[in-house]
């Protein structure tokens, strides 16, 4: 009955707006008038419209505009009784005694609700109150529209829009924004992705609830936001600062404000941004992320053709029907074009919606719902920041933006360190361009994914420091990505492979070095243990895998999202970068081109310390082989004993093996590794680095039972049944087996070499933490047991997907370069070790060189939201 109703209004009134603008002269003005008292009276669907136009000064006259600034926070408000009658239906009591004092006559008033200030236990709140009757209106509202769009798909002309299917998923998210309990859910979730942010807040909620109708928050004053000239902060800056705040909800976060209009901003005096409102939020899977960053980093670069591939695979709703159209791919890659390049300096997100849009309907599709609700979003917010800076261009900040979390330099910055390498350091460069045209190296010169513009080639290293090819010398943090934690060339080793050589490095035949070197190992993690070698951490873990299955007689492996097991199939799946699905409950996705899609879709990824992933361990444990964990992943700097304990617990419980790959924190953290520290015992541990020495190694360490299952049992047939083959003519090779039992047994003999480490580390991430927070850079430094990272970031999330997904990447990039002036070589985008052999003297020069390295980029404007990140001048 509520949507016939509806119906008929909305013909009245439409009617009525018809003849207003037919009987009337043609003059802008009068049209918005026209036009804001015809939403107003349509209701909060349509009042949105309103708020939208209201924010484009940049493609309507400020006239036009002017109109509709009242549908930000001055709308009428509801009568007192209805007030009062929803105050106690939602309190369960009058609102005085509840609160100490209670403001009737609201400070804001939207389409969907309308704030009140009171006190509550001395402090100062906001209660944001839902309108009554708005749920009807919005229900009913979005009945009739769904019906308008319905009819529109009988004309030819607009079925390939597909109206009534974009409205229908767009339904749930218009009617939801009036449930107050799934507000401050979301409020408390953007909250805490902005908590540790420069000029971004949002305010605390109340933790008790008063149901969907009510909601109780920290009350804010400040400036509101169509009221920029108040505020102290230039109106460039403001602007770059609106922008980073859209930007950073879009990007990394994937949790954006659809309705980023001036209502729903309060600036404080200095420049501070505070974020209200989160009745429409919008959201982008992992995979949206991926697409969209890939679609703007080829407009970037300007490749048409693929950026129009990209966005018809993102944005489309059946991209099969028209990719592969080369009249469609030609057509959009043009639109793309025209926009980026030549309108690029006057940047509409309308025009290119619009135009978009279009073309996609004429080839029978349409943008997805997200990508709407994404333009939605940008669409309001960018005209509200040309609002703000009516001078600003548009596309030029989201190109600085972008190019802050790009894994490459951008080109004025990269042609000022080339210059000052070249001068430095002319043989190294020199001898890249000799290595590629004999050499591909992904770890180096090559290096996958993120690769590194110059890389440093050495001619020569000792104890805590490397000589390059022109006789620079570096302090190291390196450590040849985990080997060396005894310093480069220590005596022991070099003695023992040097003696090992001279006895004829033996390989593929039995030798007493490996007999050692597996004794050693096996004594660090207890009795009953045995040892099989192998030449690399990858193979180390292949083995484990293997072993796994053929004890379980169990296929499936389960990982967790962000660790890296070596470069197999099954430990590049969904590590490093590439996520995919709920953050609860990841989907398994790979990493690079080749890989086997069986092994990828098999795989059960897990989160790192979350009680969820227990759970789903238990719900697949019949089908599960082995969980595969980093104990202390690397991109999170530390470890959780209790969840490493309730795992092995659960696992226990349903047959599933545990593997710890400790070949980074194995003999680094502790004599054996994290595990040792974690009071926890896996069935299974992957080893290497370490315990070759500097040389190629691997191991896996576990219980007798486990470990025999790649041994021989005597009988061929047998051995094809029921055991797993673990091969390697170089493993347990003497010169390798020496180096590493000469290393094991320095670390053995010196347990004191582990507490200075661990001391040194912690001086040191407190002493650069400091020096960051004193420069005001957002700069998070975590490690621990001569372990630890530096992470240009405001946020610092538990999860490796949310930690890697706000990294400022050219930050870390450039602090790598400005390092190495003052002597310090620190891995671009890894992470850093100590070895026994620096010195005090060794971390105080790295201090000093963090401290002048961070003055140098401030100097530049590197950190600042409006300047060009990375500029050198």
């Amino acid at each position: 009955m509520k949507a016939v109703l509806e119906s008929f209004r909305v013909a009245w009134w439409t009617a009525v707006l018809v003849v207003g603008f037919g009987l009337g002269r043609r003059d802008r003005v009068r049209a918005a008038r026209l036009l804001r008292r015809y939403l107003l009276r349509m209701g909060p669907l349509y009042i949105k419209a309103g708020q939208v136009l209201g924010t484009q000064s940049g493609l309507l006259p400020r006239q036009v505009t002017e109109q509709f600034r009242e549908f930000f926070a001055q709308l009428p408000p509801m009568p007192d009784a209805a007030l009062e009658k929803v105050l106690r239906r939602a309190l369960g009591r009058p609102p005085e005694e509840v609160f100490d004092s209670f403001e009737r006559t609201p400070v804001a008033a939207g389409s969907v609700a309308q704030v009140h200030r009171a006190v509550l236990d001395g402090r100062a709140v906001a209660v944001k109150v839902v309108k009554a009757g708005v749920r009807g209106r919005l229900e009913a509202g979005s009945a009739v529209i769904g019906r308008l769009a319905a009819a529109a798909h009988l004309l030819p002309r607009l079925r390939g829009y597909d109206l009534s299917g974009h409205f229908g998923e767009l339904r749930p998210l218009l009617v939801g924004q009036c449930d107050l309990l799934e507000e401050a859910a979301r409020q408390r979730e953007i909250g805490e992705n902005f908590r540790n942010h420069p000029f971004v807040r949002v305010p605390w909620v109340h933790e008790q609830s008063y149901g969907p109708d009510l909601l109780i928050m920290e009350y804010v004053d400040g400036v509101p936001g169509d009221r920029v000239e108040s505020v102290a902060l230039g109106r460039p800056e403001l602007a770059a600062r609106l922008q980073d705040a859209f930007y950073c909800m879009v990007y990394f976060h994937g949790v954006f404000h659809v309705d980023p209009h001036p209502g729903n901003i309060i600036f404080g005096t200095d420049g501070r941004v505070t974020l209200i409102d989160f009745g429409l939020v919008g959201r982008l899977s992992e995979d949206d992320k991926w697409d969209l960053a890939s679609f703007y980093y080829a407009c970037m670069r300007g490749e048409w053709e693929l950026a129009a591939r990209r966005f018809t695979r993102a944005f489309a709703v059946h991209p099969e029907a028209v990719l592969g159209q080369v009249s469609y791919e030609e057509q959009l890659g043009e639109v793309l074009r025209r926009h980026f390049e030549e309108e690029s300096s006057r940047w509409s997100t309308l025009a290119f919606l619009d135009d978009a849009i279009r073309l996609l309907g004429r080839h029978g599709t349409r943008i997805t719902t997200t990508f709407s609700v994404l333009a939605l979003s940008l669409l309001t917010g960018e005209g509200f920041i040309s609002a703000v800076d009516p001078e600003i261009d548009l596309w030029a900040t989201t190109r600085r933006f972008t190019g802050r979390f790009s894994p490459y330099l951008n080109e004025d910055l990269r042609e000022a360190f080339r210059a000052e390498i070249a001068e430095r350091s002319p043989r190294t460069a020199a001898l890249r361009e000799e290595a590629a045209r004999h050499l591909v190296a992904p770890t180096h010169f090559d290096r996958f994914v993120l690769p590194s513009p110059f890389p440093l080639a050495v001619a020569g290293a000792r104890g805590s420091r490397l000589r390059d090819l022109d006789g620079n010398e570096y302090v190291d943090l390196s450590g040849g990505y985990g080997p060396h934690i005894l310093g480069y060339a220590h005596p022991a080793v070099v003695t023992a492979i040097q003696e090992a050589a001279a006895r004829g490095a033996v390989n593929a035949i039995g030798n007493p070095e490996e007999v050692e070197l597996a004794a050693l190992i096996s004594g660090a993690f207890g009795t009953n243990h045995k040892a099989v070698l192998s030449n690399s951490g990858t193979e180390a873990v292949q083995i484990a895998l293997r072993i796994a299955r053929a004890y379980t007689g169990r296929q499936r492996v389960a990982k967790f999202e962000g660790h890296y097991h070596g470069y197999s199939d099954q430990g590049l799946v969904s590590s490093w970068f590439r996520y995919r699905g709920e953050a609860e409950a990841p989907e398994p996705v790979g990493n690079c081109a080749g890989m086997q899609q069986s092994v990828v879709d098999s795989t059960l990824v897990l989160q790192y310390g979350e009680a969820a992933s227990l759970r789903r361990i238990e719900e697949h444990g019949e089908t599960l082989a082995c969980v595969i964990v980093e104990p202390m992943p690397s991109a999170l700097g530390d470890f959780d004993a209790d969840f490493l304990r309730e795992l092995a617990r659960v696992c226990a419980a349903h047959g599933v093996l545990v593997v710890h790959d400790e070949v980074v924190t194995g003999f680094r953290v502790h004599y054996g590794g994290v595990q040792h520290l974690a009071g926890v015992r896996p069935d299974l541990t992957c080893l290497g680095k370490i315990i070759g020495g500097g040389l190629p190694a691997g191991a896996v360490v576990g219980r007798a039972e486990l470990v025999d299952t790649v041994r021989t049992s005597g009988d061929p047939f047998r051995d094809v049944d029921s055991r797993a083959f673990a091969g390697g003519t170089m493993s347990g090779n003497s010169v390798t087996s020496a180096a590493g039992a000469a290393a094991l047994r320095e670390l053995r003999d010196h347990p004191e070499i582990y507490l200075r480490l661990r001391e040194r580390t912690a001086w040191l991430v407190a002493d650069l933490a400091a020096q960051a927070a004193d420069c005001g850079v957002p700069c998070a430094v975590r490690g621990r047991d001569s372990i630890f990272s530096i992470a240009f970031d405001h946020s610092a999330p538990h999860r490796v997907r949310d930690r890697l997904a706000g990294l400022d990447v050219t930050a870390t990039l450039a602090l790598a370069y400005h390092m190495r002036r003052y002597g310090v070589f620190l891995p671009e985008l890894h992470t850093m070790l100590l070895s026994a052999a620096h010195s005090d003297g060794d971390l105080e020069q790295v201090s000093v060189a963090f401290g002048k390295s961070m003055r140098d980029m401030l100097s530049t404007g590197f950190f600042d939201a409006h300047q060009n990140s990375g500029g050198i001048e």
